[in-house]
């Protein structure tokens, strides 16, 4: 299983984004962090220094509010579409995109979902409930809400 420490997570978000500035060659995984940080303006002055990252405390880290746990889980709901895992995901995302007409915002309504998903699980003490996430996703497709 992989489990990078924290100071790892955040030196790969910083790599990857100092590459892409650079033009440099990259991994798939690179690539697809560097183009979610490309679209957080508002952290590159964050990850143009990583060891000011590392060093950094993010207090809660709240998915707003710590720039790394935000980009993981836009890491996370990207891999979770592209194996279709849990099954409905890549659905109920595409529709929710469709719906907002904007992969960037959908995904963040998705981590209100994600987030929600753990928070329950961690609450019971019970696994994640992989169902409800998507309908919770799902709801969020098909309601009137923009």
């Amino acid at each position: 299983m992989f489990a990078p420490t924290q100071a790892e997570v955040r030196r790969f978000f910083c790599g990857a984004w100092a590459k892409a500035q650079a033009n440099a060659p990259m991994e798939a995984l690179e690539t697809l962090a560097a183009g979610w940080v490309a679209e957080h303006p508002e952290w590159h002055a964050d990850l143009a220094d990583a060891e000011a990252a590392v060093a950094r405390d993010y207090g809660e880290g709240a998915v707003g509010g710590n720039p790394f746990l935000h980009l993981s889980m836009h890491l996370s709901i990207s891999e979770q579409c592209s194996i279709d895992q849990p099954p409905g995901i890549r659905q109920a995302v595409e529709l929710l995109t469709r719906r907002r007409d904007d992969l960037h915002a959908a995904h963040h309504e998705v981590m209100e979902c994600l987030g929600q998903m753990l928070a329950d699980a961690q609450r019971s003490g019970g696994a994640p409930d992989a169902q409800a996430y998507i309908a919770s996703v799902q709801r969020r497709a098909t309601s009137d809400r923009l």
